[in-house]
């Protein structure tokens, strides 16, 4: 199943599944249609939304600030809006 994103607006809107406390930080690969993401930070006050933002960033080496949660701000399933990236650019990053 292919990876779910959209593109809206010179933005990427992609379809994320979250794991907080995790022991380690990353990109575990797909889940069904939605990018499987593991953070150390715990899902409260928005800690782990915040890191699975910087996790993003880093990878995708953009700014921080281009990356943010959209959607599903407190269920594990999210929709995280980067800014300049097109869908084709993220299918190749995560090889999806």
């Amino acid at each position: 199943m292919p990876l779910k994103i959209e593109e809206r607006n010179g933005s990427a809107l992609l379809s994320v599944k979250v794991v907080p406390n995790s022991s380690r930080e990353m990109i575990a690969g797909l889940l069904g249609d939605m990018l499987k993401v593991k953070v150390a930070q715990p899902p409260e006050d928005g800690k782990a939304n915040h890191a699975v933002e910087l996790l993003l960033a880093r990878t995708l080496g953009i700014a921080p600030a281009h990356v943010r949660v959209i959607a599903g701000h407190s269920r594990p399933q999210k929709t995280v809006q980067i800014m300049g990236v097109t869908a084709e650019a993220l299918r190749k990053q995560f090889n999806a």
